[in-house]
């Protein structure tokens, strides 16, 4: 019988009633006995890793190790570690997202931002999602079924001293879901944000913000090229972002070492 975590603790993005949270539950309630709910009260999808630091959050306690947090799901993290638990968790899942996270994508999830704020704090964390075609046959049983095994395979290992894992399960039966591969963030799908302007009923103007997407060719060893074949994708991702290909055209192009001395120059 496999080991049991000591304590869980779960969040996500899509807001504390969502559907793929309660999918969560019962998957860590299979892997602890001490599992915790601290969720954003209403949906912050695209929220990323932002922190509450210019209003108060509200919490309001549902259960005894259930709360839901008036803020962002880095928020959620840091009040359910630094402030409602009396001891860390052994392990942090966000999601599960209504949606895969994948390419580009995954720097404006919220889901991945809360996994990413576990991780500044030192404890292992990970993101999971499911993708899907359909918004009204969302197949969660996919994600249900083989999650368990998903988190038991990477838990514990050395990969949470720098890195929290983004995991995506693929869309379709879960009797059809392949194999766990590691793979690479990749270019995912997401094009564009554009600007959709229209007036209320009280003759104001109002926004919306809305992302476009397509399928691009991506490299094999991707995210997107795991998922659309129907495989179940790990990818561990960083803080460091530094582009190591411009970094080097920019050296290049100055002729010199690198050194701050050398961007000096005029």
């Amino acid at each position: 019988m496999a080991k049991r975590l000591r304590r869980i603790l779960l969040t996500n993005d899509d807001g504390v009633d969502a559907p793929g949270l309660k999918v969560l539950e019962e998957v860590a309630n299979e892997l602890a006995d001490d599992v915790w709910v601290v969720a954003p009260d209403h949906d912050q999808s695209g929220i990323s890793h932002s922190l509450s630091l210019h209003a108060p959050l509200r919490v309001s306690r549902k259960d005894a190790r259930r709360f839901s947090v008036s803020g962002t799901p880095g928020d959620c993290v840091v009040m359910a570690v630094r402030h409602l638990m009396d001891e860390p968790p052994e392990l942090i899942l966000s999601g599960i997202n209504r949606g895969a996270n994948i390419g580009v994508e995954t720097v404006f999830s919220g889901t991945v931002g809360a996994a990413m704020t576990g991780m500044l704090l030192g404890i292992p964390s990970m993101a999971l999602s499911q993708a899907f075609s359909d918004r009204d046959n969302i197949p969660w049983s996919t994600a249900r079924s083989r999650a368990p095994d998903v988190i038991r395979m990477f838990a514990g290992g050395s990969w949470s001293a720098a890195s929290c894992l983004n995991i995506n399960f693929p869309d379709c039966a879960a009797e059809s879901a392949g194999e766990v591969v590691l793979t690479t963030q990749g270019r995912g799908h997401l094009d564009d944000v554009q600007v959709v302007a229209g007036t209320d009923p009280r003759k104001l103007d109002y926004f919306w913000l809305s992302l476009s997407r397509s399928v691009h060719v991506d490299a094999d060893s991707s995210e997107a090229s795991a998922v659309a074949a129907g495989k179940i994708s790990v990818t561990p991702l960083e803080f460091e972002r530094t582009s190591r290909r411009a970094l080097a055209d920019l050296i290049a192009s100055r002729g010199c070492d690198g050194t701050a001395s050398c961007y000096s120059r005029s």
